[in-house]
């Protein structure tokens, strides 16, 4: 418990800097409405289908604040079997940027669950991520990312992402393991094509695969085929407004 008090004190902390230091700013207001259709649902190296999902999903900000609900849509199975809620509040100070926020899972074959999370980067070359997120219903612990990537201009309108995670797993019980131990690695690459006006699409591909013993042993219990190391990749399209 006690970690999670600090945890939740040091949000509090950073929401409020972040709030004193935009107070005097005028608040911009935008919104994105996107669908990902992926060969699989792939959730911290999990894979959660056995085929194609749809993940409808729509955001709004307003300043710093922000809100968004995600859902998935198992083709496979035919069934709408999760509906994810975010809250969050983003600010910069200097070159480190802050994201502080709540998620709430909606979900259909077990438990719903909510977790509190903190995100730190730095503004310099492939800029490092540190994410930590705490789940004090259902799981009971952390789970912590470290990301880093970089973004390439290839001609107008046409853009390349590439990525590298890595994740630790502490003692969280709803990623299928009570051990504190890594858990996995992946890699990915995008390319975000401007359409038309504010329309854009953005196929993907992603490899992900697990960084202990502890974490293949969770992997296959989970997926049906027994996979531990997973390609999976789709398309993104994208309305901002």
């Amino acid at each position: 418990m006690k970690q999670i008090y600090v945890l939740v004190m040091t949000m509090l902390l950073l929401l409020g800097i972040g709030i004193s230091s935009s107070y005097a700013e005028e608040p911009d207001v935008s919104g994105i409405a996107s669908v990902d259709i992926l060969s699989n649902y792939v959730w911290r190296g999990f894979k959660l289908s056995n085929g194609v999902v749809i993940q409808p999903s729509v955001g709004i900000t307003y300043g710093g604040f922000g809100a968004n609900l995600w859902a998935n849509y198992d083709n496979s199975t035919n069934e709408h079997n999760e509906t994810d809620l975010t809250l969050n509040y983003a600010f910069s100070l200097d070159k480190f940027s802050f994201d502080v926020g709540y998620i709430y899972y909606a979900l259909d074959a077990v438990d719903d669950t909510q977790e509190l999370y903190l995100s730190v980067g730095y503004d310099i070359l492939l800029s490092p991520t540190l994410t930590v997120y705490y789940d004090f219903a259902e799981g009971h612990g952390a789970f912590v990312t470290a990301a880093v990537g970089h973004d390439f201009d290839l001609t107008k309108g046409i853009a390349l992402s590439l990525g590298a995670l890595a994740s630790y797993n502490m003692e969280s019980e709803y990623s299928i393991g009570d051990f504190s131990d890594f858990h996995n690695g992946e890699l990915s690459a995008s390319v975000s094509i401007s359409v038309w006006k504010n329309i854009s699409l953005g196929p993907m591909i992603a490899y992900s695969f697990p960084l202990s013993n502890d974490a293949e042993d969770a992997f296959k219990l989970v997926s049906d085929d027994g996979d531990d190391n997973l390609f999976y990749g789709g398309l993104n399209v994208s309305i901002s407004f």
